[in-house]
């Protein structure tokens, strides 16, 4: 495909009598062209449906079925616009999101359709011939009405002269919010420009299949997934839902050669059962963020597939690639514009001093937010002017994301800004302390966060999912050469499964607002010990309350070290 192509339109439209496979999702399978034909007929039916003057916006509450692929190529060919809404969401978060995006279609199925009842929404009627002005109207891709609807549009050919570069194509909830809803906004050059950024970067081929096992409507799986796909002309395997245990088994079936991942989908994998003919299948390369370095490295032990760690913002107004000479542990070089800034003064943060062992000695000045201060393609948030204000600053953009620098300029990975601890006075990052507490035998995830010390400031608290021996954690802990004096967990909570997002994230704002008040064994150090023991309502009442030393007394040294991961 040539790289001057502008609109994803356009991309769409190039599949157009290309009769190799081209979508495959369970038992059905689309050639290339099938698939362009499919986004024509839903566009030209989009066009009728939506009412004059309406936004040009249409909700996709689905789970990974071809209809999502195909919406989105519909929706770039009718210079539409696609919201996805996350089907794990319920009642007025649900219908808020709905709202929000001011969506007057909503694409879903008859799976979902439990999801919709008693939403306050203002519903158009079931057999209205268009969508009505102001209202919602529900189509479900797996009735016989919706055949019905569909079958006008039969002959529709794709044309992709209504669409331009800056017409918004995507509208994806960030991950994590936690107040108004914000709507990132993907155009259709940008989306164009990062498929077929990625076909360079990673050479992707027409014959290669991107297998999608990761939720579409989240941002991850449609740009760095299947935009490269089709920007190479390549083939797509879908799964319905993510399943470790189904993994490798896609993987051979779909003849896959590359997937992305977010999250803890690395660890569910590697927590699959090992068989000898794990290295039996065709994928060459996994792209994604937050495997950390353990688990990539232990994923390409097993099944001898490279994984790219990378940074992005799901906004797009930042990003660091991987490139060769990166020291183990960063996530690459700094590139123009790039900063890390003390977001109390906006003064740049000193370059880290580590030592000889590589441990960040000044991570209380070196840690700041990563800002990118050159052009950058944010495309802001659908109608949430607060939070596009909190993102633009002084001309630049303010990830989110904590980060500190080498001498040599590359950048390592610290946190989320709210994920920062504050202990004895002196900030720490959660994602540090994390990366050490995951070296730990028993740790199949690892959270680390932050919970109010009785006094002041912050507690160091663990959830670990594993298995756990007190006394061998804490003789683990006082192994580690680039555990801080301060930085050992006060606290560990085991659970059998990682509480995670519907993105397949540790879901750590509920690990905070639960804390150590949960229905899940804790374990405790007391200040001045060094050894856990099981937290008791008597600790809680008593020496818990009264306790004032938040640091984790005998246990761990040395100075804080980085996180070889990136987060989205």
């Amino acid at each position: 495909m040539e790289s001057t192509t502008r609109t994803v339109a356009e991309l769409v439209a190039a599949r157009w009598g290309d009769h190799r496979p081209g979508l495959a999702c369970e038992e059905r399978t689309l050639t290339q062209h099938q698939f362009a034909a499919g986004a024509a007929a839903r566009a030209a039916l989009l066009a009728d449906l939506l009412p004059s003057g309406a936004v040009p916006h249409i909700g996709l509450l689905l789970d990974n079925t071809e209809e999502f692929p195909l919406w989105l190529g519909a929706a770039a060919l009718a210079g539409a616009a696609v919201a996805g809404i996350n089907p794990t969401r319920r009642g007025p978060e649900l219908a808020r999101d709905i709202l929000h995006t001011e969506c007057p279609l909503l694409i879903t199925e008859r799976a979902q359709l439990p999801l919709l009842a008693g939403l306050e929404l203002p519903w158009a009627s079931a057999r209205a011939s268009g969508a009505e002005r102001g209202r919602v109207r529900v189509l479900v891709t797996d009735d016989e009405e919706y055949g019905s609807l569909l079958a006008p549009y039969a002959g529709a050919v794709p044309d992709p002269s209504r669409a331009a570069p800056d017409d918004r194509l995507l509208l994806y909830f960030t991950s994590g919010s936690t107040g108004a809803p914000k709507a990132a906004i993907c155009s259709q050059g940008r989306l164009a420009a990062a498929g077929q950024a990625l076909v360079r970067q990673f050479g992707v081929r027409a014959d290669d299949v991107h297998y999608i096992c990761m939720p579409m409507f989240h941002g991850n799986a449609v740009i760095a997934d299947w935009a490269p796909a089709l920007a190479a002309g390549a083939g797509v395997a879908l799964r319905r839902r993510f399943s470790a245990s189904g993994f490798l088994a896609d993987v051979r079936r779909h003849r896959a050669t590359y997937f992305t991942y977010v999250g803890r989908a690395v660890q569910y994998i590697l927590a699959t059962e090992p068989r000898p003919d794990d290295r039996d299948h065709p994928l060459r390369l996994g792209f994604g963020t937050e495997a950390g370095a353990v688990d990539a490295a232990a994923f390409e032990r097993r099944f001898g597939v490279r994984l790219v760690e990378g940074y992005g913002s799901s906004e797009g107004g930042a990003a660091i690639q991987w490139a060769p000479g990166t020291p183990t542990g960063a996530v690459g070089p700094a590139g123009p514009g790039l900063v890390v800034l003390d977001p109390a003064t906006g003064r740049e943060c000193p370059p880290a001093v580590l030592d000889s062992a590589g441990r960040l000695c000044n991570g209380q000045e070196a840690i700041g937010e990563l800002v990118n201060r050159a052009p950058n393609p944010f495309e802001g948030y659908w109608r949430n002017p607060a939070a596009e204000a909190e993102r633009r600053r002084g001309g630049a953009y303010w990830t989110g994301d904590l980060f500190y620098r080498d001498t040599r300029g590359y950048l390592y990975f610290a946190g989320r800004t709210d994920d920062r601890i504050r202990v004895d006075g002196e900030n720490l990052a959660a994602a540090m302390i994390e990366n050490i507490v995951a070296r730990y035998e028993g740790a199949a995830a690892v959270a680390v966060y932050g919970v109010p010390d009785p006094v002041t400031g912050d507690q160091v608290m663990a959830t670990l999912a594993g298995s756990f021996d007190p006394a061998g954690f804490a003789e683990f802990l006082a192994a580690q050469p680039d555990l801080g004096t301060k930085m050992a967990p006060r606290f560990v909570r085991v659970v059998e499964r990682m509480p995670v997002t519907a993105t397949n994230k540790i879901h750590r704002a509920r690990l905070r607002r639960e804390g150590y008040a949960c229905a899940d064994p804790v374990w405790w150090c007391p200040p001045g010990e060094g050894t856990y023991r099981r937290l008791t309502r008597e600790d809680a009442e008593g020496p818990l309350a009264a306790a004032k030393g938040p640091s984790v007394g005998g246990v761990g040294g040395g100075a804080p070290t980085a996180r070889g991961t990136a987060a989205q």
